[in-house]
């Protein structure tokens, strides 16, 4: 069995404004890169661009082994202290994203860890990129298998 670490993170400019989302796919046991994503929404709020990137993260760790074990690492003490059940979900467009998210890989196999925002500068920068480019008149994807 697989185990990897996501880092999730979104961006708003404006909030709610031009959306996107960054994901960082590690192996667990060596820290390396295995993928990076991010992709432009379109209009929407940062917690709804946090939920995105962890549905993100968590789809594309279920391509790889869909009974992985995954740890998500986020900055979004909501989403993190949502998803680990310990605060309600009032937004309904959160609460679907919550449900889907929590529906793509076996329960119990994915934690969730608060982290302070400085040590989530790989998912945000790939957020921004993705926004920045697509801005600059480029698709906003970014999908980079390391």
């Amino acid at each position: 069995m697989t185990s990897f670490v996501i880092e999730a993170d979104g961006a708003s400019r404006g909030n709610p404004g031009h959306a996107s989302y960054g994901t960082v796919i590690r192996n667990m046991n060596t820290g390396e890169v295995v993928v990076e994503l991010a992709a432009v929404l379109g209009h929407a709020t940062n917690n709804v661009a946090e939920y995105r990137g962890l549905v993100a993260g968590l789809t594309e760790v279920a391509q790889l082994d869909p009974n992985a074990i995954v740890e998500v690492r986020m900055d979004s003490k909501l989403v993190v202290e949502q998803m680990s059940g310990r605060w309600k979900i009032k937004h309904p467009d959160m609460r679907d994203l919550a449900i889907q998210a929590r529906e793509i890989l076996p329960f119990g196999n994915v934690t969730y860890t608060w982290i302070p925002r400085e040590d989530n500068k790989h998912a945000d920068a790939l957020a921004n990129e993705a926004l920045d480019t697509h801005l600059a008149g480029g698709s906003g994807i970014i999908e980079r298998r390391l």
